[in-house]
């Protein structure tokens, strides 16, 4: 029987043997289809190319537009097909394509397929469809794309990030900042580790004041505030009811614009009322939409809004009248369905920038001043208002006035935001508000970047770079040392002392190893910690200042790294233990279980940030051969002080760290540094193994990588293991102070 069945799905939610992003990796038995490859089941390219002729945009080995169809055409295996299909549904759903391999096992039928995760639950399900997508075309039966696509979308909608919230993501990736997602379905992003983190919901920020938001969302007090400070605001006043309403519009002067006091998204909010009866009209609606309503002067003009990240206006947009034209049959609302809604640009998801016009109260309101009704039918040739306000559609970045942004700026100061969509009226934005008559009229919290992102007409702004720049300032990535930890053994005690010299440094340091979870001299956890779930959790500490962390090869072939780059990078060895490798379906011996070991350990150095270094066994040969995947410097550590490739690493004029004369030390090309006597490390004992030893000079190594002090490395060895009330006493005054250490001589 022909099938595809899905045996496993093992999730990477961080760096790993594939690529440096999360991915799903599918084992895939196809079963009597390896005997069937694509050519030679009747009618199946031509089924495929029909129903995703979007997969003409897949280049594949080819390398060119429709590559992967014509090896579809030519031969392949439904492994390879599923890999595509799989990235086609996601990029179709909204989701971009992504990173994506297949490859065969030494299992008969059985094949690795591995596709980028933007959403670990939605990646599952485009599997799970381009599974039984493929089986349909295989059996010649229907089904419907449409239908998948859509799921799939709705998935998207409610799971991954919003476009606002995905625009600062994307802009803190491009300055290498890393970003964690804090809530599955939510808009909730932690940019940068540990205490070097800032948080963002959407277009708030840790720095976004609770006090501030509160005044934002109250219009009378924010007008007093304004008013206070000069900024230009319209003549008005809170009103208790109907009367008193009509008793505010005839002190300030029809028209009026009647609205709440904290409302939002311009519901209940009514421009230009003239009469008693629309006063009373707006009355009645407003006063349903928030704790109170406002009665103001209208302000004659355009309404625009103004984007301001930490006290720059970095976007702008004007609102549009909606208007249609009579044709003699349709009715108004059919007007709007046919003239209006049928923009693509309308719509009611986040992707759209433009919403679907509704007949709401405003709308009938202003129906009702030119003697209509949503049913009633236009003449042909005439033109109908439909609604004023709140359809900004135009970016007029270009085109605002420096006072007026200036104005804007200080409005958002007074409030206390540090992003504030500020809305003002006016006839020209080009011409300071004062000279025209224009007046602010609204700050708001967490201002919708849409708008600015995907105007309607005009450039999208770079709203999402500003916001990262006002977080974290030219020189800052967001990140505290990371140090990751492999190889096959002695990865415990290297971690340990490594984060024991990190905390004599004066950092408070975070420690996830296999005996448990440290923050400074505190366990927290005493179980296992050396998985993703243990790393993690440092760098979402934010009193973590320094993260030691590690990563079993197990981790790395089942989870993935928990930090997408490191500072640095520590690789112990590569030995053939024997352990258990049967979910990968990898015996314990011969090459394969050598090589992708191998595989694994390269994933660590692999990470190692550009200013990092790589720390690596010049006495073993296969960790010896990483380091030129290492994008940063590389330093060698090698008990046996004869070792060639430390000494070739040497003569290049680069840094080792070995053993002479039973001295530790630390070299640079031709300048030498003798540290200590082996004989007084605790951690290396009497015996003196060649692995002890190699674990000391890898965290020796380590600590010189991090730019640790010779007075820390040393006094940090030689106390390590040792039950000392109080190491930082051992230090020298000087490395005391530099510390941060108080004197306690």
């Amino acid at each position: 029987m022909k099938n595809i069945v899905i045996r496993d799905i093992i999730t990477l939610r961080g760096p790993n043997i594939w690529t440096y992003r999360p991915v799903l990796e599918a084992w895939v038995d196809i079963g009597e289809l390896e005997e069937f490859p694509s050519n030679k089941i009747p009618g199946f390219p031509e089924r495929l190319a029909a129903w995703l002729p979007s997969l003409v945009e897949h280049r594949c080995s080819y390398e060119e537009r429709g590559g992967f169809l014509r090896r579809v055409e030519e031969g392949t295996w439904p492994g390879h097909i599923l890999e595509h299909v799989s990235l086609e549904l996601q990029n179709l759903a909204g989701l971009p394509g992504g990173f994506g391999k297949a490859r065969e096992t030494t299992e008969y039928g059985v094949y690795k397929v591995v596709i980028r995760a933007w959403h670990e639950e939605v990646t599952r399900a485009a599997l799970h469809k381009a599974r039984d997508l493929l089986m349909a075309a295989i059996e010649d039966r229907p089904f419907d794309v449409d239908e998948a696509v859509e799921e799939l979308r709705d998935m998207v909608d409610s799971k991954c990030l919003g476009p606002s919230t995905a625009s600062i993501v994307d802009a803190a990736d491009d300055r290498d900042i890393p970003a964690i997602r804090l809530l599955d379905d939510g808009n909730l992003v932690q940019l940068g580790y540990g205490a070097a983190m800032r948080r963002i919901w959407t277009a708030e920020t840790d720095r976004t004041s609770a006090i501030a938001e509160t005044i934002s969302r109250d219009k009378d007090l924010t007008k007093s505030l304004l008013e206070s400070c000069g900024v230009p605001i319209p003549e008005g006043r809170e009103v208790k009811s109907v009367d008193d309403a009509w008793e505010a519009a005839e002190d300030i002067g029809l028209p009026v614009c009647i609205k709440p006091v904290d409302g939002n998204h311009g519901r209940g909010v009514f421009i230009d009322v003239n009469t008693r009866e629309e006063v009373e009209k707006a009355w009645n609606i407003a006063v349903d939409e928030g704790s109170g309503v406002l009665v103001e002067r209208s302000i004659p003009g355009v309404e625009h809004r103004l984007l301001i990240v930490g006290d720059k206006m970095v976007a702008a947009n004007r609102s549009e009248m909606i208007t249609v034209t009579g044709d003699g049959q349709s009715t108004v609302r059919e007007l709007i369905d046919s003239q209006v809604n049928t923009d693509p640009r309308r719509g009611p998801t986040e992707l759209h920038p433009l919403s679907i016009i509704r007949i709401d109260s405003a709308a009938r309101m202003e129906l009702g001043r030119q003697g209509l009704d949503a049913d009633a039918i236009p003449a042909a040739g005439r033109e109908v208002l439909i609604q004023r306000t709140a359809n900004h559609a135009f970016d007029c970045t270009d085109e605002v006035h420096p006072e007026t942004a200036a104005v804007c700026a200080l409005a958002a100061r007074i409030v206390g935001l540090d992003i504030a969509g500020v809305d003002l009226v006016c006839k020209d934005i080009s011409k300071p508000l004062a000279e025209q008559g224009g007046a602010i009229v609204e700050v708001n919290a967490g201002p919708s970047l849409l708008m600015h992102l995907k105007p309607g007409v005009g450039k999208a702004r770079p709203v999402g770079k500003a916001i990262v720049g006002n977080l974290f300032g030219p020189q800052e990535s967001g990140r505290i040392p990371v140090v990751g930890v492999s190889g096959s053994r002695g990865k415990t005690p290297v971690a340990r002392i490594v984060a024991h010299l990190l905390h004599l440094s004066g950092k408070q340091v975070g420690l996830a190893c296999s005996q448990g979870v440290f923050l400074g001299q505190r366990q927290v956890q005493k179980t296992d910690a050396a998985n993703w779930t243990g790393g993690r959790r440092l760098l979402l500490n934010r009193t973590v200042e320094a993260a030691v962390i590690e990563n079993g090869g197990r981790v790395i072939l089942g989870e993935g790294l928990p930090y997408d780059r490191c500072q640095v990078g520590i690789v112990t060895n590569i030995l053939p233990d024997g352990e258990d490798l049967s979910r990968w379906n990898i015996q314990p011996s011969g090459g394969e279980y050598f090589t992708t070991w191998r595989a694994t350990y390269r994933t660590q150095v692999d990470v190692v940030l550009k200013g990092g270094h790589a720390v690596l066994n010049a006495d073993d040969p296969a960790v010896a051969d990483l380091a030129e995947l290492c994008d940063g410097d590389v330093t060698f550590f090698a008990a046996d002080p004869g070792c060639p490739t430390l000494n070739e690493h040497r003569a290049a004029g680069k840094r080792a760290v070995y053993v002479s004369e039973g001295r530790i030390c630390l070299a640079s090309g031709s300048d030498e540094i003798r540290l200590c006597r082996l004989g007084d490390v605790p951690a290396i004992g009497k015996a003196r193994k060649p692995e002890t030893v190699a674990n000391v000079l890898a965290a020796v190594a380590a600590g010189w990588a991090l730019g640790l002090t010779q007075d820390v490395i040393v006094t940090g060895i030689k106390t390590y293991g040792l039950e000392l009330a109080d190491p930082f006493a051992l230090l020298p005054r000087r490395a005391r102070k530099s510390a941060g250490v108080a004197s306690r001589i």
